[in-house]
């Protein structure tokens, strides 16, 4: 490991850390999506990212999720984007993004006399805001303080084999350093409920993982459709079980502290769970309609960044938090080299080995908060999704006993 260069990150009021310091335009319905994407479109390249919620009825899932976003701890100012006439909570968002600390700017574009005026009056708070947040003064970080996601997706048969093992060991060396890390994807770990919950920290929060593995069966069976794609199969995959035990491999070896939902940090330091499938009946379709919407739930509990293993080629980031891609397969990395972080493929060339490659992982990590940037930022990829969902409260049983 090379902890020659201090990390460095922008401090908030609630004690969190960010490793960037992004201005968001959050859109509150489809409507305002265009005068929010004008706004930033002048600040390319300057961390303006814009997030949003298109629907206009309201939903506390969504409500939860624009909360955590716009406190998320790399994030240093919001501007809202209203309509007018949609049924979104803005005034208790704006509430809660000014209570956090951050600088906040609501702009309404029916109040505001239409799209050229409110676009001049966003674009003028974000040049201010930006300069002010070019300035703000840094503080040093521990990579105990991280709080780091896994993902796959453009999986193949070489994911399960390189790519998700190696992230299961850069999860390991960064939970034997204190941080907090975050794997989800239960709709595909149909299969491996049991061995999770051999790993669990207590024998409640082993049952349930089960449980919530089993509420990702009768959805998807409610569905008519699993989470296996045809280019999965292409790529060498047979089953939702063989594409589970790849999937499962990026959790590590670690013991998992608890089971969290979208929107909700972890209370601890350690390794959790994300059950990103909705509670009750199938309401609203799909529980993740493409990778990046898993990527933002995953951003919504605090994720400073994200690892993307993929087989067959994703090229997607994310607004707010850098995605870090690991390749698993070396034909892929050679045509799409631009596009990835890490050649796990190097693993089954024998050029390289899972647990020197988890460190590469875990040092590029460690690197974002030193000033790297990843292949998704430098390409300017900000991919954003939120659409309905519905959860329950968590339960005791899913937390940490301490808690």
């Amino acid at each position: 490991m090379t902890d020659t260069i201090e990390m460095r990150a922008w401090p908030r009021t609630d004690g969190r850390k960010g490793i960037r310091n992004t201005v968001v335009v959050a859109y509150l319905v489809e409507c305002a999506h265009h005068v929010a994407r004008a706004i930033a479109q002048p600040y390319e390249g300057r961390d303006v990212h814009v997030i949003g919620f298109p629907g206009c009825f309201p939903n506390d899932y969504a409500q939860t999720m624009m909360e955590s976003l716009c406190t998320h701890p790399n994030v240093g100012g919001v501007l809202l984007v209203s309509l007018g006439c949609e049924n979104f909570q803005k005034r208790r968002l704006r509430d809660v993004i000014e209570a956090s600390g951050r600088p906040v700017d609501l702009v309404t574009i029916q109040a505001s006399g239409g799209t050229r005026s409110a676009i001049a009056s966003g674009r003028k708070w974000v040049a201010e805001t930006r300069d002010a947040l070019d300035v703000q003064p840094t503080v040093p970080m521990s990579p105990s303080e991280l709080v780091i996601g896994t993902i796959c997706g453009g999986s193949d048969a070489t994911s399960g084999i390189a790519g998700n093992p190696a992230a299961g060991r850069a999860f390991d060396l960064l939970v034997a350093e204190g941080a907090t890390c975050i794997f989800e994807e239960t709709g595909e770990l149909i299969g491996c409920e049991q061995i999770m919950a051999e790993r669990a920290a207590t024998p409640e929060i082993g049952e349930a993982l089960i449980d919530t593995v089993q509420k990702a069966v009768r959805y998807y069976d409610a569905m008519g459709y699993g989470s296996f794609s045809q280019g999965n199969a292409e790529g060498g995959l047979s089953t939702i079980e063989e594409k589970s035990l790849g999937a499962y491999a990026k959790s590590g070896h670690s013991r998992i502290s608890g089971i969290i939902k979208p929107g909700i940090a972890p209370p601890t330091a350690g390794l959790y769970l994300l059950d990103v499938v909705p509670d009750g009946a199938p309401r609203f379709g799909f529980p993740n309609i493409n990778d990046t919407a898993e990527i933002v739930e995953l951003i919504s509990c605090g994720a400073h960044a994200v690892i993307f293993v993929t087989g067959r080629g994703s090229v997607v980031g994310s607004a707010i938090s850098p995605v870090l891609k690991v390749c698993a397969n070396p034909e892929t990395y050679a045509r799409m080299a631009e596009d990835m972080d890490v050649n796990a493929g190097r693993i089954l060339t024998d050029k390289a080995t899972l647990d020197g490659v988890g460190a590469e992982i875990r040092d590029k990590l460690v690197g974002l908060a030193r000033g790297s940037r990843s292949a998704s930022e430098d390409l300017g990829h900000h991919e954003f999704v939120l659409t309905y969902k519905s959860f329950e409260p968590l339960g005791p049983n899913c937390l940490p006993a301490a808690v």
